[in-house]
């Protein structure tokens, strides 16, 4: 049997499992992912379910702290449809607050740990939020914005603490009941109730909330525990945010149903990796390409292949990294995919092939019909024909990716439900694409498709870049620097690099007498998380604008880094030296040739 055979009769295999996985939900007829874990004290209840860098949960103690979460929110007087703000970083009782909260109808708004100032508040407030929980170490941010949180609201604060104007409730939910009996069943959800709001950025402006529901919850950890083939001796590595859907739901979901385990890390470190993975038994890995590509550059570790990671699973991952990770570090097998937290266009790369992000089975395309259509790259509105119809794309041929609306999916990944905003709910539809009355999904996503029927992922449409597995809004972050002494226009935009997953900000910038870098530097540093902060700054005298007073920002993306105009001044911020330098010819080489790290 030739290698490609063995990769589509195994991957054949992965569709069949997960869609047997997914079966589970209907006979089941459990609503919510904590009534699932129930069902798993009995034979798995005191196997490790999560564990963190200060302790663990078995399976009982998951499903009881979950529980005395939910007793705690009937005390306070949360009504279904309630919302919970949730800041805290990566860790066991992270998981449990979810669970339990939406156990008892309340929806958990997971906000962004990065975040601070007007988009912290900007977050919290779409939430429309009666309380929110807080790690204390992240309490200075909420309590700075004490006039811009909604009135009213209740700061419950987790973790040891000074402050003794907010209660602990950790400490308060330590004494309360974990009987599930006293949870009344007439307030438990269905199965499209809203269980989390998951921040997104979207295509345009600032974060938007996505309703995510009990259903789609669900769907998420039975598909990729299938896709995955999770099995209870598993054990899952996880260092990404789980304010995410794929760090705080899918990579927990998805071991968690099949009784296996969740290895919890507040952060990446590329020197601790190793040790971590290896000393934890840890069999599954859940990446985004920019964490696979700094573990290549690492210096060579004693461990790296003493691991017995069976399965990398992830997305965003080029297929030159690939190659060299799969190489270097002995992994059998890595599966990509590509999804959106709100969209019902999702992609999964079952036959391993570097660089794609998937490629949709022949049975499967009346499920997932996804199309790529041709847009106009200055406006990022799709193209239409003579009938008014949009134009797709032929093979190779990039264009932007939609899904269709099937008004009788039964599949709650194949929804839209939303966000908290209506008019960007609106937005996110297209309507009359292919024929009258038709309504797609826009992802906002640029893809090709080659001839086999492989997708690749090409660019991000809008306001918005990829950088360091966040997407960064390109409005948001001009707008922290047009607020720089000095400062007089500001416009923001993501540059390719060789080598380098997404593009890296850059920022180019029309300014009088009164500015400097240093000033410039230290106003990016204390307004923006570092995902945001763009890494090059290009000084010009004035930054063009179209006839609707729109920035060209799609030129100066294009120009990108090396053909940046003879007249501009382009300076790097050296993380080093804690200072921007000239971007001069022998730095840049050094940069395009990946010797120093972004």
């Amino acid at each position: 049997m030739t290698e490609d055979a063995k990769a589509s009769r195994s991957a054949l295999e992965d569709w069949s499992r997960a869609l047997q996985y997914r079966k589970q939900i209907e006979i089941s007829g459990h609503t919510t992912l904590l009534s699932a874990l129930g069902d798993l004290v009995a034979t798995k209840g005191e196997n490790l379910a999560l564990i963190g860098e200060d302790g663990a949960l078995t399976y009982r103690a998951l499903v009881d702290l979950s529980h005395r979460y939910a007793r705690w929110g009937l005390e306070q007087g949360l009504e279904p449809g309630a919302t919970v703000c949730l800041l805290m970083p990566n860790c066991p009782d992270y998981v449990a607050i979810w669970l339990g909260l939406s156990q008892i109808g309340c929806a958990v708004a997971l906000i962004n740990t990065n975040l601070t100032g007007d988009a912290l508040a900007h977050c919290i407030r779409l939430a429309n939020a009666q309380q929110i929980i807080v790690a204390s170490l992240m309490l200075p941010r909420v309590t700075a914005l004490s006039a811009k949180l909604p009135e009213g609201m209740d700061i419950w604060l987790h973790g040891e603490s000074d402050e003794i104007r907010y209660p602990r409730i950790d400490l308060d939910v330590a004494t309360g009941s974990c009987d599930p009996s006293e949870t009344p069943r007439a307030r438990l959800p269905k199965a499209h109730d809203r269980a989390l709001l998951i921040n997104t950025s979207g295509t345009t402006g600032l974060p938007k909330a996505a309703f995510v529901s009990h259903a789609r919850i669900l769907e998420w950890s039975y598909w990729f525990a299938g896709l995955m083939d999770a099995r209870p001796e598993d054990r899952l590595y996880n260092c990404l945010p789980m304010y995410h859907s794929v760090g705080g739901v899918v990579a927990i979901g998805s071991m968690l149903t099949q009784g296996a385990s969740i290895v919890i890390r507040t952060r990446f470190s590329a020197s601790r990796f190793w040790d971590d993975v290896v000393d934890h038994g840890c069999t599954v890995f859940q990446y985004i390409g920019e964490l696979c590509r700094y573990l290549v550059q690492t210096p060579e570790h004693p461990r790296e292949r003493a691991h017995k990671l069976r399965l990398c699973c992830g997305n965003g991952l080029q297929g030159e990294v690939w190659e060299r990770f799969q190489a270097r570090f002995a992994v059998p097998r890595i599966l990509e995919f590509y999804a959106a937290t709100e969209g019902n266009v999702s992609l999964y790369n079952c036959e391993g092939k570097p660089g794609a992000i998937g490629r949709i089975p022949s049975f499967l395309r009346h499920s997932f019909p996804v199309a790529l259509v041709k847009i106009d790259v200055e406006t990022g509105e799709p193209l239409r024909d003579e009938a008014g119809f949009c134009i797709r794309c032929a093979a190779d041929e990039p264009g932007e990716a939609l899904g269709k609306l099937l008004s009788d999916s039964s599949s709650p990944a194949r929804r839209f439900d939303g966000y908290t905003d209506e008019s960007a709910s609106a937005r996110k539809i297209l309507r009359d694409v292919f024929a009258p009355g038709d309504r797609w999904f826009r992802t906002g996503d640029m893809m090709r498709k080659d001839e086999a029927g492989f997708f690749y992922f090409v660019d991000r449409l809008g306001d918005t870049f990829r950088w360091k597995g966040e997407n960064v809004s390109t409005t948001e972050v001009a707008a922290v620097i047009g607020s720089c002494h000095g400062v007089t226009d500001a416009v923001v935009y993501g540059v390719a690099i060789p080598g380098v997953e997404g593009r890296v900000g850059m920022a180019a910038i029309a300014a009088d007498k009164r500015f400097n870098l240093e000033t410039l530097r230290t106003h990016m540093h204390a307004s923006l998380p570092d995902y945001a902060r763009p890494l090059f700054v290009r000084l010009t005298d004035g930054i063009e604008i179209t006839g609707t007073f729109k920035t060209t920002k799609g030129s100066l993306s294009r120009e990108g880094l090396s053909n940046a105009a003879p007249e501009s001044a382009v300076w790097f911020d050296d993380r080093t030296r804690q200072a921007f330098v000239k971007c001069d010819q022998p730095l840049l080489r050094k940069i395009c040739d990946g010797e120093l790290r972004l």
